[in-house]
């Protein structure tokens, strides 16, 4: 019986070990469906060790340009026998298991639903490469050789972008070139191709980029303005430290004497990195730092001093799976409750979060702009998928009309027009923003003494009652200026129809919207909104009051977005249920689309 043909709806996952260059052979053949213009999206699910455990790289390409995580893998390259078993296993029913026959596969490992595609990857590259280093690296050529034949992939795309890559080591290029060929040859000459499932040029990429959320971020830091990044190194972070300085070598020097404009330190570990942007921010230089859920966990003393003694911070939590040590270089939504309410005592951050590269970008900027408003810290929170794994996004754009927001700091001129003596915490304009000057303004007027303890509004100490309460009393009430000042939420309709709603944020983006379609085909019609900051916006409290029930989607374990919700928008918690995920793998449409029908169900 003939198979039907699919054509550019698949998922292809290579299952490789760490540290054989297979991650660089994997990103290539995704850059080439994307050329291609057919919308894909890879995931590079990798250990924390250096070297010799399991990894994948998992490639969805979606015609319609769906760009989460899906399950059910339609193609799988096996050439790691740690994992053979349980990679045998994932494939569908009907899917296809590509492995090294240079040795015989053992009959534990057969499937009758699945069809096997042996090709000699090892053997080939021992046969035209002496060394053994090469042969492991071209192995993985080979093999992109091979499934680009057998899903009809343009080798002349798949040339192109090899020729890039190694632009600066040409000499690397005719290998490359001659491994490639290899798998190509082999597939022509020896197995029937293409395949039912394959890929086809299309235009349904439109202008988008590929880039990972991490390298946006430092983009945006750089075009925010930031003149100094104090970090310490910690996965899956730093990267945005590596594309700041990388980006700031080039943009960020000066012409005439070839001087560094920036200041980029490692510090000797993510406390003294905060206290060094403290310094830095308070001296009125625009600074920020980027970490995970562990280095924030190790800031909460100077995030405390950021918000009490109000001197803006910018900080970028790419969040990873926990507690403790956890999953390093896994992906999870679990720092939203402790980046909400991070430090001791009663403090409340401002955070935003994006879903795209672009957002990443646009999000860092907009973060720099209401930590100097709101003069605290600033949050923007990410994940490893994010950050780390390349996406199909929106360009970057930038205005160069725009102007930064430096909220309120006093000029020399401001000062000196003064009738009233200077309070470094008094609420002036009744929005509970405090005007603030930058050392050095002034020689005798504007100084004040920065505190972390008890202040009045002259920044003078004080423990009277009455004193304390008007001061944490008027940083609750900045809070409230807060709500106006962050992004509105995104609506998935032009009005309201449903008395159940969805509500999720950041990455659960990309599965959401397709576990929406696939639950419109079954009838079921739900009302959606993507949540962009905390404080919530009045729009989100609006969406949830319209509702009757909520559904809220979220990455990890104890739902903490919905308890973020009920305790700051005082809910009853019966009207919100929950959807999760926290196996450090991205959500899929599928899983939201089978828990979302569960409790309907339920509920009904």
């Amino acid at each position: 019986m003939k198979q039907e043909v699919v054509v550019n709806d698949c998922v292809i996952r290579f299952s490789n070990v760490n540290g054989t260059g297979s991650a660089s052979a994997n990103e290539m053949f995704a850059k080439s469906i994307f050329r291609m213009g057919i919308p894909v999206t890879p995931k590079n699910i990798f250990p924390s060790n250096i070297q010799g455990l399991p990894t994948w790289y998992e490639v969805r390409v979606s015609e319609k340009g769906y760009l989460g995580r899906r399950d059910g893998i339609d193609l799988l390259v096996g050439v790691n026998p740690q994992t053979l078993k349980r990679d045998i296993n994932s494939i569908r029913s009907g899917g296809y298991f590509v492995y090294d026959s240079s040795k015989k596969l053992h009959e534990e490992y057969i499937r009758a639903d699945i069809h096997y595609i042996g090709i000699p990857m090892i053997q080939l590259a021992m046969e035209h490469y002496a060394k053994p280093r090469l042969q492991q690296l071209l192995k993985n050529i080979i093999y992109v050789g091979a499934v680009a034949t057998l899903l009809d992939i343009e080798i002349e795309t798949l040339k192109q972008v090899i020729a890039e890559q190694f632009a600066k080591k040409p000499k690397l290029i005719p290998a490359n070139y001659q491994a490639l060929e290899l798998g190509i040859n082999y597939v022509t000459e020896n197995l029937a191709y293409p395949l039912n499932i394959r890929l086809k040029r299309t235009d349904n990429v439109g202008d988008a980029i590929m880039i990972d959320g991490n390298t946006a971020c430092a983009l945006g830091a750089i075009y925010a303005g930031a003149t100094l990044m104090a970090w310490y190194p910690i996965t899956p972070s730093t990267s945005i430290a590596k594309a700041f300085e990388t980006y700031c070598k080039k943009m960020r020097m000066d012409a005439e004497t070839g001087k560094k404009k920036y200041a980029f330190v490692q510090a000797e570990d993510e406390l003294a990195a905060i206290g060094m942007v403290i310094g830095g921010s308070w001296n009125g230089a625009r600074s920020f730092t980027a970490t995970s859920g562990a280095g924030v966990s190790l800031m909460n003393e100077f995030i405390g001093l950021s918000y009490f003694a109000e001197i803006p911070v910018v900080l970028i939590n790419v969040e990873r799976g926990g507690p403790s040590t956890g999953m390093p270089t896994r992906t999870q939504q679990a720092d939203i409750i402790s980046s909400a309410y991070a430090s001791h005592g009663d403090t409340k951050h401002v955070l935003l979060f994006p879903s795209t590269p672009a957002e990443c970008f646009e999000h860092t900027v907009r973060c720099f702009d209401l930590a100097d408003r709101l003069q605290t810290t600033v949050m923007l929170i990410s994940d490893l998928d994010l950050g780390m794994n390349n996406h199909l996004s929106p360009p970057l754009k930038w205005d160069d009309a725009r102007k930064y927001d430096l909220g309120k700091v006093l000029s020399a001129e401001d000062l000196e027009e003064m009738t009233e003596p200077f309070g470094r915490y008094l609420d002036v304009d009744g929005d509970a923003i405090p005007y603030r000057t930058i050392p050095g303004t002034h020689p005798t007027l504007g100084s004040f003494f920065t505190r972390g303890t008890s202040h009045d509004e002259y920044a003078k100490y004080s423990e009277l009652p009455e004193v304390y309460l008007r001061n944490v009393d008027r940083l609750a009430q900045k809070w409230e200026t807060a709500k106006t000042l962050v992004p509105p939420p995104e609506f998935y309709q032009k009005e309201n129809k449903n008395s159940i709603g969805l509500l999720f944020f950041g990455t659960t983006v990309y599965a959401a919207i397709e576990a929406m379609d696939m639950l419109k085909e079954e009838g079921v019609q739900l009302d959606a909104m993507r949540v962009k900051a905390f404080p919530f916006h009045q729009e989100v409290e609006d969406f949830i009051t319209a509702h009757e029930q909520l559904i809220v989607v979220e990455q990890n374990r104890d739902a903490q977005f919905r308890t973020l919700l009920i305790n700051e928008l005082e809910l009853n918690p019966d009207r919100l249920l929950s959807v999760l995920n926290y196996d450090g793998t991205p959500i899929t449409a599928h899983h939201i689309t089978k828990h979302i029908k569960s409790k309907l169900v339920a509920t009904s």
